[in-house]
């Protein structure tokens, strides 16, 4: 039992240390507080992919606050990537939960279960390549960013660096990009349609006939429907 006992205390010990020194080597998002990011660590991984080719990689950006950016399409984003988003700490537990369930059972990365702020951690300062030390540094910088900076600060930024295509990063750029017009203008229909495709912007856009894009689009417009986002 003693044995057990001590086995036990080293391992928490051992995982009590990790983090601490992930913590520490781990980039500090509170300049975040009053600076905005000027390049992602995903804007770089895509020129740098793009430079092997052989290929010219633009980034279209155009950065927007939160009242400048629909409602319509904010509710949509929550509801399509983090509909907990506003009452967990960086780390949605449940969907976590279940994400690594699916993933031992498939034996492999098939559920995603990042929260926003992880998005954010991901984007801004880590590789998109799948491994279980960059999902431990994703969890560890996004508990702090929800320490340093507020929940809307976080969906802002989030609103501002997302992939939304070939080289098109944030809401605005994404909503002049495919409708023409700025982001705080985006209807229900456009911006369920925008959310719709956050999962793989890099395959469909939001007019794609896929399955699984109207799917998707439907889900999110009855929940708007069904809480009362779309009543004027």
């Amino acid at each position: 039992m003693r044995k057990i006992l001590l086995f036990l205390l080293i391992f928490l010990l051992f995982i009590i240390s990790f983090f601490l020194i992930l913590w520490f080597v781990t980039p500090d998002p509170s300049p975040l507080k009053n600076q905005n990011p000027k390049i992602t660590a995903l804007m770089k991984f895509r020129m740098e992919t793009a430079k092997k080719k052989g290929r010219k990689y633009f980034i279209n950006q155009r950065w927007k606050s939160l009242i400048e950016i629909s409602p319509y399409l904010i509710n949509a984003v929550l509801i399509s990537e983090d509909d907990r988003f506003f009452s967990h700490y960086g780390i949605d537990w449940i969907e976590l939960k279940e994400s690594i369930k699916k993933d031992i059972k498939k034996k492999r990365f098939v559920r995603g279960a990042s929260t926003i702020s992880q998005q954010v951690a991901k984007n801004l300062y880590l590789s998109p390549r799948k491994t279980i030390f960059r999902k431990f540094l994703e969890i560890i910088i996004a508990l702090k960013l929800e320490m340093f900076l507020s929940k809307n600060r976080i969906l802002e930024i989030y609103l501002n660096i997302a992939e939304w295509g070939n080289g098109i990063y944030g809401a605005e750029s994404a909503s002049q990009f495919y409708f023409g017009k700025s982001a705080k203008e985006l209807s229900p229909y456009e911006s369920a349609s925008l959310a719709s495709i956050l999962p793989n912007p890099l395959k469909y856009s939001p007019d794609s006939k896929s399955r699984f894009i109207k799917r998707r689009r439907e889900r999110i417009l009855r929940i708007m429907e069904k809480r009362g986002i779309l009543k004027d």
